[in-house]
């Protein structure tokens, strides 16, 4: 099984999620450290998807020697994850 982030309006759906506050209460601090890692990952996420989307990917992968190598990885882990979903 592969572990899926998503963000907080997939509940019940078995996607990890963040911890949710409750009204007049502060979670406490491993609830918190989870959320920041959770943002984290999904920021990476989403920067990757908006530089793949604006062509920027492409472009410097001309630019160095192995470039064309790592972004086809990048495609079939994307492809991968695609699949297993």
């Amino acid at each position: 099984m592969v572990m899926t982030i998503a963000d907080g309006g997939r509940q019940r759906t078995g996607l990890v999620i963040p911890h949710r506050r409750r009204e007049g209460e502060e979670p406490p601090a491993w609830k918190e450290e989870d959320n920041r890692s959770h943002k984290q990952v999904g920021a990476r996420v989403e920067r990757t998807f908006a530089r793949m989307k604006s062509g920027k990917v492409p472009r410097d992968c001309w630019l160095t020697g192995d470039g064309v190598h790592h972004a086809i990885l990048g495609i079939a882990r994307l492809h991968n994850l695609t699949l297993a979903g």
